[in-house]
């Protein structure tokens, strides 16, 4: 081996063990974000060339030009905010959507990556891991009879696995454009659910999260179909309705589940509600507890059969019985007419549920609400 050649290797060796090592010196050249004593908050970014920076997130109505000190970090607090979770992210010279490198905590909804931040106190808390028992969260793959295999997130309670007992199963569906991930990350079913229960206020339950998109089996990046980027996909064609069923028997042989009407709820968000919607009166001796949020509940495609004859089916749906159909709603929501209509409809026929309308639209802050207020409800 010539000199030289020893001398481009070691070279080669040198810098993939820096790569791959560097990040046990990182260093950050902000502190960000800062939660200040008032619950504002501090957001700092280093971009020491730029010209312009601005905040945009879900605690503003308009973006928040930011300063630059001399050290090149530019940074902008908030009013004091109420107690929740946030996202938010940097416009750079009119490059939208930066991430701010020195807050590691990043969720995804669809292809958009957000940072967020939480402010502690009343629903913040719930939102946040505390110091209670813990639920486990599994991936999970499934063959609902549909010849291949469907990833799902299931979150079993705390004393799940040092218990023989059998839990009641809520099926918590998605809106379109999201997966199996949804839930669990930007909803933050598991954190919610740990602290509900730990304190009373919810039953020890199963909670199911399937993947509603016909067109990938599992979310992006966790299947063989390669680094497909998230769309706003979905299906409404009566093909992920059809296939429930097979996937309710799947989970009761393969958890401890109580496998009757009384045990079970399903509810989702959007594309996640139209399909509760259509589940829930397709099979209405499968579920007890229907939960509607922001749903899609009049969009139905014509020429499936599935959805043909709603009016007879919900009928037979009631009649079957309910313990609780839910259906919540924010004022500003572009389904908000929708579901106005759909509301007059069940009035018309004297079926009874409960209605929630909250501020705000189409947003999973909404969302996270709805699910805390529903699971509440469950299973009494």
């Amino acid at each position: 081996m010539t000199r030289r050649l020893c001398g481009l290797l070691m070279a080669i060796v040198t810098f993939t063990t820096a790569s791959a090592q560097q990040n046990l010196w990182q260093t950050d050249a902000a502190v960000s974000p800062v939660v200040n004593s008032d619950n504002s908050v501090t957001l700092r970014l280093y971009a020491p060339q730029a010209e312009s920076v601005v905040a945009e997130g879900d605690f503003t109505a308009e973006a928040l030009a930011m300063t630059r000190r001399e050290d090149g970090v530019w940074e902008v607090t908030t009013a004091p905010l109420a107690s929740e979770l946030y996202t938010y992210r940097f416009t750079v010279d009119g490059m939208r959507d930066v991430h701010d490198p020195a807050n590691s905590y990043v969720m995804r909804d669809v292809g958009s990556q957000m940072n967020y931040f939480i402010i502690p106190g009343e629903r913040g808390d719930l939102y946040a891991a505390q110091n209670v028992p813990h639920g486990s969260i599994a991936r999970v793959w499934a063959d609902a009879g549909d010849d291949r295999e469907r990833r799902m997130v299931v979150y079993t309670p705390a004393d799940y696995e040092d218990s023989r007992r059998k839990y009641p199963v809520l099926y918590l569906l998605h809106g379109m454009g999201g997966d199996e991930e949804a839930w669990i990350a930007t909803g933050r079913v598991a954190e919610i659910m740990d602290n509900l229960i730990a304190e009373g206020l919810a039953e020890p339950m199963i909670i199911v999260m399937t993947n509603g998109c016909m067109q990938h089996v599992a979310a992006p990046g966790y299947s063989h179909e390669g680094m497909w980027r998230p769309y706003m996909s979905g299906s409404m064609d009566g093909t992920f309705e059809s296939l429930f069923p097979g996937i309710v028997e799947w989970v009761d042989d393969h958890y401890r589940t109580i496998a009757k009407k009384h045990s079970r709820a399903i509810a989702g968000l959007s594309m996640g509600g139209f399909h509760t919607l259509h589940i829930s009166k397709e099979y209405p001796t499968m579920f007890n507890y229907v939960g509607l949020f922001s749903a899609a509940v009049l969009r139905m495609r014509e020429g499936v059969a599935l959805y043909d004859n709603m009016e007879a089916k919900l009928a037979r749906q009631f009649d079957e019985g309910v313990a609780l159909y839910w259906i919540a709603i924010g004022k500003e929501d572009f389904l908000y007419e929708e579901n106005v209509r759909f509301r007059a409809m069940l009035d018309e026929a004297q079926y009874p549920y409960t209605y929630r309308e909250s501020e705000g639209g189409h947003t999973w802050r909404n969302w996270r609400i709805y699910l805390t207020e529903f699971a509440q409800q469950l299973f009494k």
